[in-house]
C-alpha cells in the first residue's frame, strides 16, 4: 500500500487513504499518511483541509492529544477545524474541553460556530452526573438568537440535554416549539418523562408518536414499552407490542426485556413468559428479566425455580440476576435460600456490587437474622442510601429502635441524604422507644430541614409514636387535623393501641368508623372481637361473626412454621398432622409446667369463645406458634437461636408465655408475626410488650 500511494502520489490519493483509516480506525496506516504528507509539501505551506483530516483521523483513533497538537499549531482554523475537535473530545469524554474549545473560538472572533459546533457543544453539556444545564441554556439563547434552532440536530441536542439533566419541562418546551420532530426528539424527551414520573406528559407524547406516522427504531420501542409499564396500561402495551410485531425493526435482548417488562408490570405473568419462551436465544438478561416479571408479581418459589432452569441452560447469572433472586428470599422470609445465594455470590465475585449488598442486608433483616443483616452492611466498600435505609428499616423492624437511632445518625455524620423510606424507619424507631418529642422533632423539623416530603406513611408513624405511649385522643386529634387521606392500615394503628391500652369505648368507637369505610378490612374485625372478647362482652362478639359472615368476610387461619434442616415444619393450633405430634404435645405440657413457678397463668381472656375456662385453657396451651416453639427446643442444639414465623399477629398468652420459656430455657426465641418480629431472651422482648 505504501508503494502504490509513492507511485500515484497526489494531493487527492493520500488523502482518500487516510480517510479509509479513519473509517477502518487504523492508526498505522493513517501515521503514515500522515509522514507524506509532510516530506511531499514544502515546510512553510500549509494545505488546512490536510490539517482538518488529520485531526479526524486523530479524534476517531483515540488519540485526542495529537489532534489538539494539530490543532494548535494551525494558522488558519474554519469552522471544521474547530468542529472535528470538538467532536473529538465529545466522543472521549472531555465535555469541559468542549465548552472551553467554544469559549476560545468566540474570543477569537475569527470563525462563527455553526449549527454543527452547537449540537456538539449541547450534546457535550449532557455528559455527567446532572450535566451542564448552565452552559447548555447559555447555548440555547445563542442559536434562538442566531436562528439555529430550526436545525433538527440543534433541536434534537437541546432536547437531549434537557432530558439527561431532568429539566423535563424545557426538554417538552423544545419539542414543542416547531412541528416535525423526528423519532430521535422523540425518544429524548419520552425517556426522560418515563424517568421522572410524568406519566401524563408521556402519553402525550406517546399519542404524537403514533399519529405523525413516522419510522420508529428500536429504541421508541423500548421507551414505549416502559411507558406502558410505568401506567400498567395493558392496553396501550398490546397496541405497541402489535406495531411492534408488523414493523421491520430486529428484534433485539433490548426490546425483548422491555416487552416481558411491561406484561410483567401489566401482571401478565404468563403473557410475559409466553415472549420469553418464543426466543431464539436467552442471554442472563432475558433471563433476569423474567425472574424480574415472577418477583414482581409475587410469585417468589417460581423466581428461584428460574434460576435452576437458568443454570442448566449453562447462563452465568450477574449481579442483577443475584438481587432479584435475593429480594425474592426476602420475600419468602426464608434464611435457607439466602443462605445458598450468598455463597453464591462470594463465589463469584458479586459480594461487592452495592445491589448484591442491599439486598442481602433485606434478606438476612427480613428473614430473622439482624445480626447477620449488620455484617453485611459493615463490609461493604461503599454504601447507598438504599445500603442506610436497609439496615435501619431492619432494626426497626426487630423493635431495635436503638441501633436503629445510631445508624441514622452515622448516616447523617457521614452527609448521606436520607430520604422518605429512612424517615419511615427513623420515626418506626421511635415509636418503638416510645420516644416521643424526639419522633416529632424528626417529623416536624428534620424532614422539613432535609427535604423530605411528609407522606401517609410518616403520618401513619406519628400515629403509632403517640398510641405506643398511651396518648390514644392525642393520636385520633392527629388524624382528625392532619391534611392527609388516612387509610385502614392507619385506622388499624390506633384501634390496636386502643386493644393494647384495654381503652375498649375509644376502640369501639374507632372500629365502628374504620368498618364504614372500609367494611372488608378483616383485620379491624379481628381487633374489635378481640377488644369484645375481652371485656367478656359475647354478644357482641357473636355480632361481630355473624356480620363478617353476612360480608363474606374470612379470617385466615393462625400458623406457624420453623426450618430444621432444609426442610419447613408447619403448624396449625391444636395441630395433630405432624408425625411428631405427640412428643411436641408433651413437650409443650412440659414447657408450661416449667413457666408457671415464674408467674406463668394463662390468659383465658384472648380466647375468642364463650366456653368454660377449663376449655379456654386447653384452646391457649396448643396455639401454632406454642407447638412450633417447642419443636425448635426439641430438634435445635442449645445455642442455636430458634426462628419461628407467623401468619397473624401473636396473641398475647403466647406472648408471655414465650417470654418466660426463653428464661427457663436459656434460648434466644425470635417470632416473627404479621407486625414485626420479636426477640425474646431472658425473659424480655424487643417490643416491650406493645405489638
Amino acid at each position: 500500500m505504501l508503494k502504490l500511494a509513492r507511485v500515484a502520489f497526489s494531493i487527492q490519493d493520500p488523502l482518500k487513504l487516510l480517510l479509509l483509516s479513519t473509517e477502518n480506525k487504523n492508526l498505522k496506516i493513517g501515521k503514515i499518511v500522515h509522514a507524506l504528507l509532510i516530506v511531499s509539501r514544502p515546510t512553510s505551506e500549509e494545505n488546512t483541509y490536510e490539517a482538518n483530516s488529520l485531526i479526524n483521523f486523530y479524534s476517531k483513533c483515540c488519540e485526542v492529544w495529537n489532534a489538539r497538537n494539530l490543532f494548535d499549531r494551525m494558522r488558519d482554523r474554519n469552522v471544521v477545524s474547530w468542529g472535528a475537535l470538538m467532536a473529538g473530545y465529545l466522543h472521549h469524554g472531555l465535555s469541559l474541553e468542549v465548552i472551553v474549545l467554544l469559549k476560545d473560538m468566540l474570543l477569537e472572533g475569527s470563525v462563527r460556530p455553526n449549527e454543527y459546533i452547537f449540537a456538539t457543544v449541547i450534546s457535550s453539556c449532557s455528559d455527567g452526573i446532572g450535566g451542564r444545564v448552565d452552559d447548555g441554556r447559555q447555548c440555547h439563547g445563542f442559536v434562538l438568537k442566531s436562528g439555529l434552532l430550526f436545525h433538527q440536530y440543534v433541536r434534537n441536542a437541546l432536547v437531549y440535554m434537557y432530558s439527561k439533566c431532568s429539566r423535563i419541562q424545557d426538554a417538552l418546551s423544545v419539542c414543542n416549539s416547531f412541528p416535525g420532530n423526528d423519532i430521535f426528539a422523540y425518544n429524548s424527551v419520552l425517556r426522560g418523562l418515563v424517568e421522572h414520573g410524568y406519566l401524563t406528559e408521556g402519553l402525550e407524547i406517546l399519542r404524537r408518536m403514533l399519529g405523525e406516522y413516522m419510522k420508529w427504531d428500536s429504541v421508541a420501542f423500548v421507551n414505549a414499552f416502559g411507558l406502558c409499564a410505568s401506567l400498567k396500561d395493558l392496553k396501550l402495551g398490546l397496541q405497541v407490542h402489535g406495531k411492534m410485531m408488523a414493523s421491520d425493526v430486529e428484534s433485539d435482548v433490548y426490546i425483548n426485556s422491555a416487552t416481558i417488562n411491561m406484561y410483567g408490570k401489566c401482571g401478565k405473568v404468563s403473557s410475559a413468559r409466553r415472549v420469553f419462551d418464543r426466543l431464539q436465544s436467552q442471554n442472563v438478561i432475558l433471563w433476569t428479566a423474567i425472574m424480574s416479571v415472577y418477583l414482581q408479581n409475587g410469585c417468589f418459589e417460581e423466581t428461584l425455580n428460574l434460576f435452576s432452569e437458568m443454570l442448566q441452560e449453562d447462563v452465568k447469572p450477574n449481579e442483577y440476576t443475584f438481587a432479584v433472586l435475593l429480594n425474592a428470599s426476602a420475600g419468602l422470609s426464608t434464611l435457607k435460600h439466602g443462605y445458598l445465594l450468598h455463597a453464591r455470590t462470594l463465589k463469584s465475585g458479586f459480594t461487592d456490587y452495592n445491589i448484591v449488598g442491599n439486598s442481602l442486608i433485606d434478606v438476612y433483616a427480613k428473614g430473622g437474622n439482624i445480626e447477620a443483616a449488620n455484617k453485611v452492611f459493615s463490609n461493604m466498600i461503599y454504601r447507598d442510601t438504599i445500603s442506610w435505609n436497609a439496615i435501619i428499616c431492619g432494626y426497626s423492624h426487630h423493635g431495635l429502635g436503638k441501633e436503629a437511632l445510631l445508624v441514622f445518625q452515622d448516616m447523617l455524620a457521614a452527609e448521606e441524604h436520607p430520604n422518605h423510606v429512612t424517615f419511615v424507619g427513623v420515626l418506626s424507631a421511635c415509636a418503638h422507644l416510645g420516644i416521643v418529642q424526639e419522633g416529632l422533632y424528626y417529623f416536624n423539623h428534620l424532614m422539613k430541614q432535609v427535604g423530605v416530603d411528609q407522606g401517609l406513611q410518616h403520618y401513619t408513624c406519628v400515629v403509632g409514636l403517640l398510641s405506643k405511649a398511651g396518648q390514644l385522643h392525642e393520636a385520633q386529634n392527629f388524624m382528625i387535623s392532619s391534611p392527609v387521606r388516612w387509610d385502614a392500615v392507619a385506622w388499624r394503628t390506633l384501634l390496636n393501641a386502643c386493644h393494647v391500652h384495654r381503652n375498649y369505648d375509644l376502640g369501639k368507637q374507632i372500629a365502628e368508623h374504620v368498618l364504614e369505610m372500609y367494611p372488608s378490612d378483616v383485620g379491624s374485625y379481628t381487633l374489635l372481637s378481640n377488644m369484645f372478647a375481652k371485656a367478656e362482652r359475647w354478644d357482641n362478639v357473636v355480632k361481630i361473626r355473624k356480620l363478617m359472615r353476612e360480608r363474606n368476610i374470612k379470617k385466615e387461619p393462625g400458623v406457624s412454621w420453623i426450618e430444621i434442616k432444609n426442610a419447613t415444619h408447619i403448624f396449625v393450633s391444636e395441630d395433630s398432622k405432624h408425625p411428631e405430634h405427640t412428643q411436641i404435645y408433651e413437650k409443650v405440657k412440659e414447657l408450661l409446667s416449667m413457666i408457671r413457678p415464674l408467674g406463668y397463668v394463662p390468659d383465658i381472656g384472648a380466647v375468642l369463645h364463650d366456653v368454660e375456662d377449663e376449655q379456654k385453657e386447653y384452646y391457649l396451651s396448643y396455639h401454632s406458634e406454642k407447638l412450633a416453639v417447642a419443636y425448635g427446643i426439641m430438634k435445635m442444639p442449645a445455642a442455636t437461636p430458634i426462628l419461628v414465623m407467623k401468619n397473624l399477629r401473636m396473641c398475647d398468652d403466647c406472648h408471655s408465655a414465650i417470654k418466660l420459656i426463653s428464661k427457663v430455657t436459656n434460648r434466644m426465641i425470635i417470632v416473627r408475626d404479621a407486625k414485626r418480629f420479636h426477640h425474646f431472651q431472658d425473659g424480655h422482648c424487643t417490643c416491650a410488650d406493645y405489638w
